[in-house]
């Protein structure tokens, strides 16, 4: 996967951070991908994970599973 442009992209952070919003990490998406980088350094590094490894991820925390 190459490395898409992430300054224009339109980041998301969950309801439930904290009050500060600090302490959260934000998901982006883009075309055939999600990016998800660490609020705390919007300017670092972002981990990207094509749809299929996003959507086995979200089930898998709705399951409990974590590892």
């Amino acid at each position: 996967m190459t490395s898409p442009d992430l300054a224009n992209v339109t980041w998301r952070k969950s309801s439930r951070s904290s009050a500060n919003g600090s302490d959260c990490v934000e998901v982006a998406e883009i075309s055939s991908a999600l990016a998800v980088r660490d609020s705390k350094d919007p300017g670092g590094p972002a981990l990207l994970f094509d749809r299929d490894a996003w959507s086995s991820f979200v089930v898998g925390l709705r399951r409990g599973l974590r590892g």
